[in-house]
């Protein structure tokens, strides 16, 4: 990979998460120590970097585009897992015509 192509995965992420990420790096992967730079519980660490994960997955997975939107929108919470579950059956019914 070219040090000039950025993958699809990083480009999914929002500063947020980048900076998560880049600060996650810089204490060397200790989950406690990020929780004190945020001021965050262990566990709510732990949850966001669950959640940067699971984008990456998806991102990083040769699903089909509307899936991985649709699943993207569940990590995001912008729908709910159930619903994502429904439109996903749906989308793969109606190919199988």
């Amino acid at each position: 990979m070219s040090i000039y192509v950025v993958p699809q995965w990083i480009k999914s992420l929002n500063n947020d998460e980048l900076l998560f990420i880049k600060k996650f790096i810089l204490v060397s992967g200790s989950l406690k120590d990020i929780s004190t730079q945020y001021s965050i519980s262990y566990p709510t660490a732990r949850k966001r970097l669950d959640k940067i994960i699971q984008k990456v997955k998806v991102d990083d997975s040769d699903e089909e585009p509307y899936i991985a939107f649709i699943k993207q929108l569940a990590i995001d919470e912008k729908i709910d897992l159930e619903s994502a579950k429904l439109l996903i059956d749906a989308y793969r019914n109606d190919k199988r015509g």
